[in-house]
């Protein structure tokens, strides 16, 4: 089963940067704590989708931000 792209380019670039922005925070100890470590797992959430270009979210509902293959 291959899964489609289903995230734009906008959508990607907008993920990549929060999810740097959370690191940052992070690991500045702006957030710690609990609020810290789930900030760390979507920080980490965030970078991975960027990444790979699919939203598991946008699967079930068969959502896009990008133009269809």
């Amino acid at each position: 089963m291959k899964i489609h792209k289903n995230m734009g380019r906008a959508d990607r670039t907008i993920r990549f940067i929060v999810g740097v922005i959370l690191l940052a925070l992070y690991f500045t100890d702006v957030i710690a704590g609990t609020i810290g470590t789930i900030g760390l797992v979507f920080a980490i959430v965030l970078l991975g989708t960027s990444f790979v270009g699919v939203c598991g979210l946008y699967l079930p509902f068969q959502y896009r931000t990008c133009e269809p293959d």
